[in-house]
């Protein structure tokens, strides 16, 4: 994926109001309900979801500025630590080696504190099982370092991926890149919820003389643009005109399976919450129900004439909204 800064378009040293509103505003502008007629919105909707899980999350944010982990939010391999030795300063010690495998040594015998090549080729040899006979157990190898071959190697490969809403409720197709760099398709069940993990058998890293390991798929459902999930349920603020509020009719609100009309009383206020039944996630048995809660919004700039029509209202019409808050 590409740098985060870039696909939101803003400065690394961006606030996190910043962050937000670009977000915000990139989310709207290439939602997919909003380019029906686009094939890659969906892919720009995810990009731009991707970018906000590391940006908008100060402790992520830091891990990527500080180069710890990359633009998908996955860890970046470090190396071995110290100088002077392949393990470095923690010789005994065992790390993460290629295909992400992990392993342990122990020193013991002459030359333990400086293994050469050898030692380090044997112990890779016996790990893949280039050194035939040795089967389980511990073993000596040249430089006095010990290892044991029969130790299971973990092949299995942890990833996380970011759908959208829809694509949670709806089901997709997506593609992924995993952290070995391999690339897979990956159908996204219908209802799948964030956390909830998918195994792919098979598709994970391999070693000779083991079977392939599996991949381990966590999903997170990105944040929508307006929707708020609670539960199966939905939250949305829905703006208003004052006219509307105050004359009441019927206006559009946007729902999971496209937008529906509701109608809004005379004289409501902002705040007033209405409920959508069975608009919101889509479940088994009983699905969530959509709530909107009505926001009235003025004109932008000023407006003369609303401003003396206010002026005649409130000397003929003197009432106090605050009058219980004491």
């Amino acid at each position: 994926m590409r740098d985060p800064y870039e696909v939101l378009g803003v400065q690394r040293s961006a606030s996190a109001a910043e962050i937000k509103s670009a977000f915000r505003k990139l989310a709207k502008k290439h939602h997919p309900d909003a380019n029906k007629n686009d094939a890659k919105a969906a892919a720009r909707f995810a990009e731009i979801n991707s970018a906000n899980e590391i940006l908008g999350d100060e402790a992520k944010r830091k891990q990527f500025d500080r180069g710890e982990i990359d633009a998908e939010g996955k860890p970046r391999f470090q190396g071995f630590e110290g100088a002077g030795s392949p393990f470095g300063a923690r010789g005994a010690q065992g790390r993460a080696g290629p295909g992400g495998f992990e392993y342990s040594f122990t020193g013991g015998g002459p030359g333990a504190g400086a293994a050469g090549a050898n030692s380090f080729e044997d112990i890779l040899s016996s790990m893949f099982g280039g050194r035939a006979g040795m089967g389980g157990g511990a073993r000596a190898g040249r430089g006095g370092f010990e290892f044991d071959s029969g130790v299971g190697v973990d092949l299995d490969v942890a990833a996380t991926m970011s759908v959208s809403l829809e694509e949670a409720v709806n089901g997709a197709n997506k593609r992924i890149r995993l952290p070995n760099g391999k690339e897979l398709n990956v159908k996204i069940p219908v209802g799948v919820t964030s956390g909830q993990q998918i195994r792919l058998k098979g598709q994970g890293d391999t070693a000779p003389g083991h079977p392939p390991g599996d991949v381990l798929l966590t999903i997170n459902i990105a944040p929508h643009p307006f929707f708020k999930v609670d539960g199966n349920d939905l939250r949305v603020e829905l703006p208003v005109t004052l006219y509307e509020a105050v004359l009441g009719g019927k206006v559009r609100v946007p729902t999971l399976k496209g937008a529906v009309e509701l109608t809004i009383p005379k004289n409501t206020s902002s705040g007033r919450t209405f409920r959508l039944k069975g608009k919101g996630v889509p479940a088994k048995g009983a699905g969530g129900d959509l709530y909107v809660t009505i926001r009235i919004v003025l004109p932008d700039g000023n407006d003369a004439e609303l401003e003396a029509l206010m002026e005649k209202w409130r000397t003929s019409h003197v009432y106090n909204p605050r009058s219980g808050l004491g």
